[in-house]
């Protein structure tokens, strides 16, 4: 648990940054200097939407801000971090690389970052820098052919990289062990451990030889996966709290017995509402262990997301794909499908005509231009559009019937 006076101190430095928060506490009767964790509101979809993320800027200097998918309202969202938050982030992703390096670092010479956008990808050179390592990125607005050209000019020793770029190396170099790399470090999406295996033998590595890693925008660096351990493990700075689906929304279906949903509260984040930050992600068998003397929390694997928001290189939400299908169509029924870092959207409608998926799909692929881009250049797979025959059951969610499946 954390300590009364590091969480006290906590909500005192987000009450003077989101002085609604303090609102909040207020409106709910909860008193800031005399309450426990477990008492305080989670912060859900619905709260950051109201609150967070408005048509309001932030004008504070030095500021950073990365835009994702939409929300309900249709405002894309705007993700802030300080100079100190930024600092705080570098730092954790640094001693988590060097860590993870030690012993090797005298035969990582050279790192490359193919990251798509957002934060990750803007702090890596700077990780590297600090690492000692000779780096280099490639951009996501390149085609795989040019990615595949980098790779074998560079000859990194570290790759650095998301779930679904690597799938776009791998399908596009026919002999990947070539380029020589020795260290794969993974962010983003989902990466299962059958698949990490895979990756490894078309690399010609280990399987310890790859690194996941699992964050937030919102966040920042969240947990690691230990090959010791066999599991995540959670980074300092961040206190953890696995919690039933419906006390998040008593519409949301219960789990299974090992599974809940990952709630944060991260006292090392001053521009974005940490505290008790609901990730939707649902992770299985969360536990806290002994290692080396310190208590870690850690979970052994992400099993799924149950809110509005997935990965497909980058976020885009149920919303904006609703939205999107909405432009076409007014009696649409959606459900969306994540599986294999693969997206498909089924649409079950009376007045949809055949001639408009395709249609469809490229403005789905298009909503969220980076990732309209990346499928362009092929660096992800396209999204995948069909039509549902009139008499088809869906699968039925339970949240304003909208539910990811897997």
């Amino acid at each position: 648990m954390l300590r009364l006076n590091t969480l006290q101190q906590q909500i005192d430095l987000i009450c003077r940054f989101h002085p609604w928060y303090g609102a909040l506490l207020t409106q709910k009767g909860i008193d800031p200097r005399h309450t426990e964790l477990s008492e305080l509101p989670l912060m859900t979809e619905d709260i950051l939407a109201h609150y967070y993320f408005t048509q309001e800027s932030r004008t504070e200097a030095g500021l950073s801000v990365y835009k994702t998918s939409g929300t309900s309202s249709g405002i894309r969202k705007a993700i802030y971090y300080s100079e100190e938050d930024d600092e705080s982030y570098i730092e954790s992703k640094t001693a988590c690389f060097q860590e993870w390096l030690e012993g090797s670092l005298a035969d990582v010479k050279k790192a490359l970052a193919d990251m798509g956008t957002g934060h990750a990808a803007s702090t890596a050179l700077t990780i590297f820098g600090r690492l000692g390592l000779q780096a280099d990125s490639l951009s996501y607005a390149l085609p795989i052919e040019d990615h595949i050209e980098g790779l074998q000019r560079f000859q990194p020793d570290l790759l650095y990289t998301m779930p679904s770029i690597l799938d776009a190396i791998v399908a596009a170099a026919p002999e990947p062990g070539h380029f020589g790399i020795k260290k794969i470090i993974l962010v983003g999406e989902i990466a299962p451990l059958e698949w990490q295996a895979n990756m490894a033998e078309r690399f010609g590595i280990g399987t310890g030889d790859i690194l996941d890693t699992y964050g937030s925008i919102e966040i920042g660096a969240i947990a690691s996966y230990s090959h010791v351990l066999g599991q995540y493990v959670i980074t300092d700075g961040i206190y953890a709290e696995a919690v039933p689906a419906e006390q998040i929304d008593p519409r949301f279906e219960p789990l299974q017995d090992n599974e809940a949903v990952l709630v944060l509260t991260s006292y090392v984040r001053s521009m974005f509402p940490a505290i008790r930050f609901v990730t939707y992600d649902v992770v299985r068998d969360f536990q806290t262990v002994e290692v080396n003397g310190q208590r870690r929390q850690c979970f052994s694997c992400i099993s799924k997301r149950i809110g509005t928001d997935l990965k497909h290189g980058e976020k885009i939400s149920l919303y904006d794909i609703e939205n999107v299908v909405n432009q076409f169509v007014k009696d649409a029924e959606l459900r969306v499908r994540l599986r294999d870092n693969k997206l498909s959207v089924r649409i079950k409608s009376k007045s949809l005509r055949e001639e408009l998926l395709v249609h469809i799909q490229n403005a789905i692929e298009h909503k969220i231009a980076e990732i309209g881009q990346m499928i362009q250049n092929r660096m992800l797979s396209g999204i995948e559009v069909t039509r549902a025959a009139e008499d088809e059951q869906l699968e039925r969610g339970t949240v304003k019937s909208k539910k990811l499946y897997f």
